[in-house]
């Protein structure tokens, strides 16, 4: 294994992609479109997630782990509708969703993501 570690989108307080060794780790990640309704905002965040582990040199049936916070548990059947459909059926991650208040009021879930190269 590599000891080299690769960073990606790397801001002032994380960097979204972190690569080391055969392993990516995507950063909790959230919608821009704080308006849209928890399912949407799935979906949206779904969407960014393929783009990051496409940059980390993997995809979604390499997923290892996926954590899900949502803001009220009972958005967790629209949570579920998106992840359902994007989730690869044949390489489903171990998943964790708990309630909690995220970074702002209007977010309503937050997934965070390890997948394998």
């Amino acid at each position: 294994m590599s000891n080299t570690i690769k960073r990606h989108q790397t801001g002032p307080v994380h960097s979204r992609v972190v690569e080391h060794g055969s392993v990516v780790y995507i950063a909790g990640t959230t919608a821009d479109n704080r308006s849209a309704s928890c399912k949407e905002q799935t979906e949206e965040i779904l969407t960014k997630i393929d783009a990051f582990l496409a940059l980390g040199g993997t995809n979604k049936s390499r997923l290892l782990t996926a954590t899900v916070w949502l803001t009220d548990m009972r958005q967790k059947e629209q949570m579920d509708a998106a992840w359902k459909a994007w989730v690869d059926p044949e390489n489903k991650p171990a998943r964790a969703c708990v309630e909690s208040r995220l970074g702002t009021p209007d977010t309503l879930v937050e997934i965070m993501v390890t997948a394998a190269k």
